[in-house]
């Protein structure tokens, strides 16, 4: 069986990868979404490829090594 790809993370996922996190952080990604209106999974999304790349704005977007 192989195993389908997304293009986004989904909600799912997200709250496994919010479970995993230390209680801070994820008190602080939950209250930056609600801050600016976005889904939990989009927020975790552009923190990663933000990590990854200080000029993506989500994953589509992401070049690592680009904006360092």
């Amino acid at each position: 069986m192989q195993a389908k790809l997304q293009e986004q993370l989904s909600v799912t996922d997200a709250e496994v990868i919010l479970d995993r996190l230390p209680e801070r952080i994820r008190v602080a990604m939950i209250e930056r979404a609600a801050d600016i209106e976005y889904p939990i999974e989009a927020v975790i999304e552009m923190a990663i490829a933000s990590f990854l790349d200080s000029e993506a704005l989500g994953f589509a977007d992401c070049k690592p090594g680009r904006g360092q």
